[in-house]
């Protein structure tokens, strides 16, 4: 969420943000949010001259009957009730108003850093590099779609017979591969100074405000209304709200954690070829990196967190490519975010893989995150998260781009953790 302060006194600058992210009407309502914040000063103004007024009249009370002039103290009596009962009023209107302050605060998406291209979809993404080679596959090469049938790794209709389409049931190698890639990719963030966590997969609403997955995305998410819980639609935000209302010490930072879980997302209105086998699903694994910094070193943590995830691919020898996502395909919480893409050969595409974004004070803000400064008031610190990495689509790509008339060869990092070095029929 953007504060308040940073709206008052760059304006031009945020509505020039929310343009670059072709955010409608910009100009219109961050006026209205502006005048809405002016009506709020006004009122608590007023209703904070009123209790002074109230305050001093009630020593004058005192005074008054003390000295035996009843008569007056009375008068004044009356006088301090309409006083309390006018601040009572304007309490309400003031507590009114910063309710709809922060309802339209929410509707606000985060202001892109300077470094962000403009742009309106994925097509003025920036390519920021590109690492490996293609490989070269046989003529009769296929998708993962189909190679999971043949090896009998990876069944489709039993997860649509337990649950529905987007479940899939892991079998056998395919099974074991999934475990492989998870401990694979915790032990190398463990290497690189997180620590481990195991969170929740169910949350309730003010962890979904405090990372910005709600009010924007319910829609995506799953929903308990019995408990008002949602099923998490990634490790970022149960992690993430480890945090939520501390204020956290100098000697504490960075925070550093790496978690895995399973993730859920509704993908309402997902069609075609970018949805078969496993490019999109309902239900996925996941390992999440979150990083807590201060706003100073933030920029330096997510070319860190960057190289990390690029070290990933490299051991998996995927061939890969970095982007930096345009104003127009950002997500709405994020101030930059990186999207690290792998090439599927036999799809003869790019598929993306994980996102590592710096969302600066934005998510802070809501979290009411902040770190202790000598002799100044908490200062929000910045959050920053990472897919490090997510499974399908890299299970994907594993299995297209290893394929050999023998069959599917595994990357030889892969090797130890899953105790075989090929998929066989």
């Amino acid at each position: 969420m953007l504060q308040i302060p940073v709206l008052r006194e760059q304006t031009e600058l945020v509505i020039a943000g929310l343009e670059k992210r072709n955010f409608r009407d910009a100009a219109q309502q961050i006026q209205s949010i502006l005048d809405l914040d002016q009506k709020r000063r006004s009122l608590q103004t007023e209703r904070d001259e009123l209790q002074s007024r109230a305050n001093n009249l009630a020593k004058e009370i005192g005074g008054l009957m003390k000295s035996g002039q009843k008569e007056q103290a009375e008068q004044l009596k009356s006088e301090t009730s309409d006083l309390k009962q006018r601040t009572k009023t304007l309490d309400e209107e003031v507590q009114q108003l910063e309710s709809q302050l922060q309802e339209a605060l929410y509707k606000i998406p985060n202001i892109p850093h300077e470094s962000v291209p403009a742009g309106k979809s994925s097509e003025d993404n920036e390519v920021v590099l590109e690492h490996g080679a293609v490989p070269q596959l046989p003529e009769n090469a296929q998708p993962h779609w189909e190679l999971i049938k043949q090896y009998n790794i990876i069944d489709f209709e039993l997860g649509i017979k337990i649950t529905g389409a987007g479940f899939p049931v892991y079998k056998g190698k395919g099974a074991r591969l999934q475990r492989a890639l998870i401990n694979f990719f915790l032990d190398e963030a463990l290497k690189a100074g997180y620590d481990e966590v195991q969170p929740p997969i169910l949350v309730n609403e003010a962890s979904g405000i405090g990372t910005g997955q709600l009010p924007d995305k319910e829609g995506q998410m799953y929903h308990d209304a019995a408990d008002n819980l949602y099923l998490i639609p990634t490790a970022e935000v149960p992690i993430t709200n480890l945090y939520r209302d501390e204020i956290v010490s100098a000697d504490k930072l960075p925070i550093k954690n790496v978690g895995y879980t399973p993730c859920f997302r509704r993908e309402a209105g997902s069609w075609g070829a970018d949805v078969r086998g496993l490019n999109r699903l309902h239900q996925f694994d996941k390992v999440e990196i979150v990083q807590i910094q201060t706003p100073e070193n933030s920029y330096a943590a997510l070319e860190e967190m960057s190289q990390h995830i690029q070290g990933l691919l490299q051991k998996l020898e995927l061939p890969y490519r970095v982007l930096r996502l345009c104003g127009g395909d950002m997500g709405f919480t994020s101030a930059l975010t990186y999207d690290m893409e792998v090439y599927s050969a036999a799809q003869g595409r790019w598929l993306e893989v994980s996102s590592v974004s710096n969302f600066e004070t934005y998510q802070a803000n809501r979290l009411k995150l902040r770190q202790r400064t000598e002799g100044g008031k908490p200062q929000l610190l910045h959050t920053l998260n990472g897919s490090a990495l997510a499974l399908p689509r890299i299970v994907a790509a594993l299995l297209e781009n290893n394929q050999t008339p023998e069959g599917i060869k595994l990357p030889k990092v892969l090797h130890s953790y899953s105790g075989f070095e090929m998929i066989t029929k």
